[in-house]
């Protein structure tokens, strides 16, 4: 029975192609719209999740509160606190820095450019690697002595020098008031995607370059921030419990008193934003369907008032009330799934197109797709009932002298 009710359902499609297919539009332009939508948020969570494992899921810092009033010298952070913490963690802690930086104008010979100078200890490159293309990383020489020693960005060194390759070469630029030359020591490249670079910020005005941290700590060697990696497999929440506990008694104050953040807190608070922001969308784009609902009634009244004569013949063969009913609710079920089904593949094949074209992965999830055609369907369904009760109600009788 099903069957023939679904083949008389494709038939009555066909013989209506036009239509049958301005009436899925509907349907198809709300699908389309609710899965197009609902994967661009997951990608993009995607995409922030993979940015933060990027620079780092187990990254922290650690500082005095802003909302403490009587703020102390002793408050900030010196290279022997770094060191105790060091000491008392232990393999916890993968590395550990100032969080030194600084923004300054730098020349070498005519050229002039800013650059953003990073503050890092020798092992930052078992944190965050990057691939060095000439000379060599940072040592621990080099730290420890406060040599000045730059490790560049390739882009930077080539906008700076006129080549990639500038190991040996100098610059001066000013620091904390005193202008001084810094030996270019090695030349790295970070591989990133047009997403990582828009977000982390690919401005090819202002170079980027590495410097010791202990230089930018210099000449008090006080510091605002503790920054750290723990290292993996580190229960974060535990860990961060125990570091603030200490750190709080090594200043002589309160846990409450500094402020913390890590990469794996703000990762989560990105994620729950954009996950409801893409389901608040989803959900607008989702009243589309009920646009598309209201005309799969439109069309199925209509529908059941042309063929008023065949239902008439239908009953007068033997045809049951609920056996009307059901044809007509498979039709209008059918009708909203194959809108669904075109809706899908459209929203699939842009989604796909845009994220080829873009060079950026794409989440569909398959559970969105199932869902998304099921509600299709359901939609059909509740939007015939009404005009599929009319259809089995009718008096064969008076069904048959219909013209």
């Amino acid at each position: 029975m099903l069957m023939e009710n679904m083949a008389m359902a494709f038939h009555a499609i066909r013989a209506n192609k036009m239509r049958s297919f301005l009436t899925m539009l509907g349907i198809i332009i709300g699908i389309g719209s609710v899965i197009s939508i609902v994967s661009i948020g997951d990608t993009m969570r995607g995409l922030f999740s993979d940015l933060y494992k990027d620079v780092g899921i187990t990254q922290a810092y650690v500082s005095i509160g802003y909302w403490v009033d009587d703020t102390r010298m002793s408050d900030y952070f010196t290279l022997d606190d770094l060191d105790r913490i060091k000491d008392v963690f232990g393999d916890e802690i993968a590395y550990m820095d100032s969080d030194a930086s600084v923004s300054s104008d730098v020349q070498a010979g005519r050229t002039k450019m800013k650059f953003n100078f990073q503050g890092i200890d020798y092992n930052y490159q078992q944190v965050q690697p990057v691939t060095m293309l000439y000379g060599r990383y940072l040592n621990e020489g080099d730290i420890l002595g406060r040599r000045k020693c730059v490790v560049m960005e390739a882009k930077s060194a080539e906008n700076l020098f006129g080549t990639e390759n500038a190991v040996g070469k100098t610059l001066r630029t000013t620091i904390y008031g005193d202008m001084d030359e810094y030996t270019v020591v090695g030349v790295y490249k970070k591989e990133m995607n047009a997403f990582q670079a828009l977000m982390m910020g690919g401005n090819s005005d202002t170079g980027s370059a590495f410097l010791p941290y202990t230089i930018l700590t210099w000449p008090n060697d006080n510091f605002y921030y503790c920054h750290l990696f723990a290292a993996d497999g580190v229960d974060m929440t535990d860990f961060m419990s125990r570091l603030l506990a200490y750190i709080a008694k090594l200043k002589e104050r309160n846990p409450e008193d500094f402020y913390t953040m890590t990469a794996v807190e703000e990762m989560g608070s990105v994620d729950s934003v954009m996950g409801a922001l893409s389901m608040a969308v989803g959900g607008i784009a989702a009243i589309s369907l009920l646009v598309g609902g209201i005309g799969i009634m439109n069309i199925m009244l209509v529908s059941v008032t042309e063929r008023t004569r065949e239902i008439g013949i239908r009953k007068a063969l033997g045809a049951r009330t609920v056996d009307v009913l059901i044809q007509f609710l498979t039709e209008s079920a059918i009708l909203s799934a194959c809108g669904g089904l075109i809706g899908v593949a459209l929203a699939v094949s842009l989604i796909s197109i845009g994220g080829a074209a873009l060079g950026l992965p794409v989440i569909i999830k398959p559970g969105v797709i199932v869902m998304a055609v099921s509600f299709s369907a359901i939609v059909g369904i509740f939007f015939g009932i009404y005009p599929a009760s009319q259809a089995a109600k009718a008096d064969p009788i008076d069904a048959l002298r219909y013209e």
